[in-house]
């Protein structure tokens, strides 16, 4: 995959979807990618006007949430394991982390 592009990228508002930025972002982190995601990725996003992002850290079983504001990422929340959270932009509804991990890895093994 390119770098600069989202693993996961959805959720725009409007018909037009190669014409806007997302509003949303998703990054699945893994340990040969988390640094480039973080300090390359997130300004990208911040520039292109993406308004949010998420990292999805499947090892430490973790969601970071976050919000742009300007130029700059506001950390709203970190969510750990299992957790029911309601996390900005789909704060209307309830969503279980636990979905989101593998059942019996390594992460999941050590809790």
């Amino acid at each position: 995959m390119p770098a600069g592009v989202a693993s996961v990228c959805l959720w725009c508002r409007g018909f037009r979807i190669f014409s806007l930025a997302p509003d949303w972002v998703c990054e699945i982190l893994s340990p040969s990618t988390s640094a480039i995601d973080r300090a390359r990725k997130l300004p990208k996003y911040a520039a292109a006007g993406v308004n949010h992002a998420w990292l999805v850290n499947p090892d430490a079983l973790s969601l970071e949430v976050f919000r742009r504001e300007g130029a700059l990422w506001v950390l709203l929340a970190t969510y750990l394991g299992d957790e029911k959270v309601r996390a900005e932009p789909f704060d209307a509804i309830e969503l279980e982390l636990s979905a989101l991990w593998i059942p019996g890895a390594p992460a999941e093994q050590e809790k």
